[in-house]
């Protein structure tokens, strides 16, 4: 099993940036998949970003060109970058972890806060 912590959450002004990170209980060198996602008050979960055991992400289309996910596996952490941040971003922004056969682990979220 592994414990998600993310942190990097705020608020900001629109066109700002803000860096997640998700700081892992354990080594997340083999996990299989790990990820962003989000939700607004009133609106479903759902995807941001994810990245592979290997390195490859995978966004949402309406986050591509925007976001930047990426993991550092020496600190256990994975980031997500993201510029120019807009009011409908605003969100609990949660880490995911897919591991083993299984194994899936939600962190407790960050808020964003963006304002126009």
């Amino acid at each position: 099993q592994v414990q998600l912590v993310e942190s990097g959450g705020g608020l900001v002004q629109a066109g700002d940036s803000l860096r997640l990170s998700c700081a892992a209980s354990r080594s997340i060198f083999s996990i299989n998949l790990m990820g962003w996602h989000r939700q607004a008050p009133g609106k479903q979960r759902e995807l941001v970003a994810t990245i592979t055991s290997g390195g490859r992400p995978n966004y949402a289309d309406s986050m591509k060109g925007r976001f930047t996910i990426s993991r550092d596996n020496a600190k256990n952490t994975v980031y997500l970058q993201m510029n120019n941040l807009k009011p409908e971003d605003t969100a609990v922004y949660y880490c995911n972890a897919r591991y083993g056969l299984a194994g899936d682990s939600w962190g407790q979220g960050t808020q964003v806060t963006v304002s126009s």
